[in-house]
This record gives C-alpha cells, sequence and structure tokens, in this order.
C-alpha cells in the first residue's frame, strides 16, 4: 500500500518547497498578503520537523528559506516591535531597532537593484525596436534616394545619447549613503565555541552582522541573520559575538 509520503509530488523547485511550508505550517508560512517574521533557528525545527520527509532536502529546504526571507513581501514585515513566529504560530522574540534597519537596507537594495534592471530591459526594447524601424525604412526606399534620407536619421541618433547621458546620471548617483559604523575589532571564533544556537558575527564587506549558528558541515557553516535570511558560510567568516 502506498504511504501518504510516496504519493505525494516532489518539488521541483524551491516555488514549490515554499508553497509546500505554506500548506504544512500556515500559521508561520504565507504565499499571499503579509508574512510573518520568522523565528531566529527555523531552519533547524524544520529540519527536525521534516527529517522524516524524503521529498525535501536540507538544500532545498535551505534555498526556500533563503529565497522567502529575501523576499519584499518579508522585509517588510521585519519591523521594530514586530514578533517572530514559531511553526505553530506562537509568538516569540520581538525584533529590535538594528535588525529592522538591516532588513530595510536589504529591502531598499533590493527594490534598487531590480529598478536598474527594468530600466536597462526597456532600453534595450527601445533600441531594438529603432534597429528594426531603421531597417524597415532602408529597405522601402530605392537607392538613389538614400542621400535625401539621410537628415532622417540625426533626429533618433540624438534621443539615445539623451537617454544614455540620464541613464549614466542616474546611476552614477547612489541609492543612499550606508551609515558609517566605528571599526570593530573581530576576533575569530574557535572551533570549540561553534556550536548550533550559538551568536556569532558574520563579515559582509566592511561591517560585521549578528547571526545564530543554525548547522556546522565540516568547514561549512550555516547561520540566520538578524533579518531572518538563512546564509551558508565558512568557517573563516565568522568571528566572536
Amino acid at each position: 500500500m502506498t504511504s501518504q509520503v510516496e504519493a505525494q509530488v516532489k518539488p521541483h523547485n524551491v516555488k514549490e518547497v515554499v508553497a509546500l511550508l505554506a500548506e504544512q505550517f500556515p500559521l508561520c508560512f504565507s504565499l499571499t498578503g503579509p508574512a510573518k517574521p520568522l523565528k531566529v533557528g527555523i531552519f533547524q525545527d524544520l529540519a527536525e520537523k521534516l527529517q522524516e520527509n524524503p521529498l525535501i532536502s536540507k538544500t532545498m529546504l535551505r534555498q526556500a528559506l533563503r529565497v522567502y526571507t529575501s523576499s519584499w513581501r518579508y522585509l517588510e514585515a521585519v519591523k521594530e516591535g514586530a514578533f517572530r513566529v514559531d511553526l505553530s504560530g506562537v509568538d516569540g522574540a520581538v525584533i529590535d531597532a538594528s535588525q529592522a534597519e538591516h532588513a530595510a537596507a536589504t529591502l531598499a537594495e533590493s527594490k534598487a537593484k531590480a529598478q536598474e534592471a527594468r530600466k536597462a530591459r526597456q532600453q534595450a526594447e527601445r533600441a531594438k525596436a529603432k534597429a528594426a524601424a531603421v531597417a524597415a525604412g532602408d529597405a522601402a526606399k530605392p537607392a538613389d534616394a538614400a542621400k535625401a534620407a539621410k537628415p532622417a536619421y540625426k533626429k533618433p541618433e540624438h534621443k539615445p545619447s539623451n537617454r544614455a547621458a540620464k541613464a549614466a546620471t542616474l546611476k552614477s548617483k547612489p541609492a543612499a549613503e550606508p551609515l558609517k559604523a566605528a571599526p570593530v575589532e573581530l576576533k575569530a571564533v574557535e572551533d570549540g565555541q561553534l556550536v548550533v544556537g550559538g551568536k556569532v558575527l558574520v563579515k559582509f564587506g566592511a561591517s560585521p552582522i549578528a547571526a545564530t549558528v543554525v548547522e556546522l558541515a565540516k568547514q561549512d557553516v550555516v547561520v540566520q541573520l538578524a533579518s531572518g535570511m538563512i546564509v551558508k558560510t565558512q568557517r573563516g567568516s565568522l568571528f566572536q559575538a
């Protein structure tokens, strides 16, 4: 007799894994509407709950959490004073100001990148359409009228240069200047101090970010940032909190 797990269809991508999590833990995960900030260490809770489910590997689960916690809908929910929830939807720790600021900065950076990508696509589409129009015009005109038609090409050539200049100006302007923090003297985490649930600092760029260890795997360590995002890094990137 086929078991209930065997009868289920194995998810093929991250979106399907997130949908499965929302179905099994509806008080914690959602696909629409306002999201709820997740408890720090939620990955370990999920791994224990789903360890008997052969359809979802830890790698798929980690990727799904990374996508879910980096979505705009989730980052907008990570506000100061909001409660983190566990798999049963029970309120836990309260989000502090630094965690809320980190989520807001991540959200602003993500939106800025999306806007730049959208502008680049629009410019590429306009350039392609103009090139097609020019090619069609050249094919329709007789050879002896080519010289008379040259002035008509001057105006379209001028517009893209203006747009390119504006795009370069906008691109050169930073979205927001990051707050400069005083330099912090970092101390490497010793092997004996690396335990699941331990507090560490993760070095991203010039600023260390507070995180909690959720999984240890040889030289790799999986941590959960203050915003709730799950990140896989190396032991050499971790420092004492």
